[in-house]
């Protein structure tokens, strides 16, 4: 059987420590700033976005990886003899999916999954597939297990502010006005590959935080507590060292990973971003 290597796209939002330990490599999305291409994660990263934003009200634009991207790094991993694992951002948020399918329809030895989800939702199954190639099952087997744990991936995020939502054309004025006004923070939930407005939460973000991980967390036994994500970009580190403190009031989790959102979640959603991302332990 040959050995497996696992890919995945930038929008992972998997920390280098994570990358190094599971031996995962990440293709990068493009990321065009103020007309500038970057390599996501690699030459541009939310710092440089939520500045330029500041600096010139200018939002990024991303860019799925081309056909022949996926073909070239495809194929210098099967002529070494591997099989390849590989996982996109949801088909429904970008076209990753569908070129890196006719990449590896013409070279073979790659199964290509559909995360279905954004940020650590991805990171989630990304590090599953790595622990099951790790005990040696195939890329078959694999592919076959991760269709199975991504319909329990329980990703969502809180938003502080609507204008990155609002100028990318994903929110109307009228919405973010009276967001603003009444200090609400929505909750953004990832159901069946799309982004989705949940729960509004009304007050300093402060308070909204520690509201919405209460109720993420707070008496849910549906939750595999044997990892979990704290996703963030653009939040103060004190605060998010308090809402990691504060998880752990709920539940004992084996290990909470926390990871900083890179460019392509950044550049939509703004500063003042965090989410919670587990496994559930059934799909309800």
């Amino acid at each position: 059987m040959r050995p497996i290597k696992i890919l995945a796209d930038s929008t992972a939002d998997l920390s280098q420590e994570l990358l190094a330990k599971y031996d995962i490599d990440v293709i990068p999305l493009t990321v065009t700033l103020d007309e500038k291409p970057y390599k996501d994660g690699i030459e541009i990263s939310a710092k440089d976005i939520f500045k330029t934003y500041k600096e010139k009200k200018i939002l990024p634009k991303t860019s799925a990886v081309s056909v022949s991207e996926y073909t070239e790094i495809f194929t210098e991993w099967v002529e070494k003899g591997y099989d390849i694992v590989h996982f996109t951002i949801s088909s429904s948020m970008s076209a990753c999916y569908q070129n890196a399918c006719i990449a590896a329809v013409e070279i073979g030895h790659v199964w290509t999954i559909d995360s279905a989800n954004l940020s650590t939702g991805i990171g989630l199954l990304v590090l599953l597939a790595a622990e099951l190639a790790a005990k040696g099952e195939s890329a078959e087997a694999v592919s076959k297990h991760i269709a199975e744990a991504k319909t329990r991936v329980d990703a969502s995020f809180i938003l502080d502010q609507l204008e990155f939502l609002h100028k990318g054309g994903r929110c109307s004025g009228v919405a973010a006005l009276g967001a603003n006004l009444l200090k609400l923070k929505p909750c953004i939930s990832v159901e069946n590959g799309a982004m989705k407005v949940g729960k509004k939460y009304r007050g300093s973000f402060e308070k909204c935080a520690f509201e919405y991980v209460k109720d993420k967390l707070e008496g849910n036994d549906n939750i595999d507590t044997s990892r979990i994500f704290l996703t963030w970009t653009g939040v103060d580190q004190k605060l998010i060292k308090e809402i990691e403190k504060e998880m752990k009031k709920y539940k004992k989790f084996g290990e909470i990973l926390v990871t900083e959102a890179g460019s392509t979640v950044s550049g939509h959603c703004g500063p003042g971003t965090f989410g919670v991302l587990y496994f559930r332990k059934e799909n309800k």
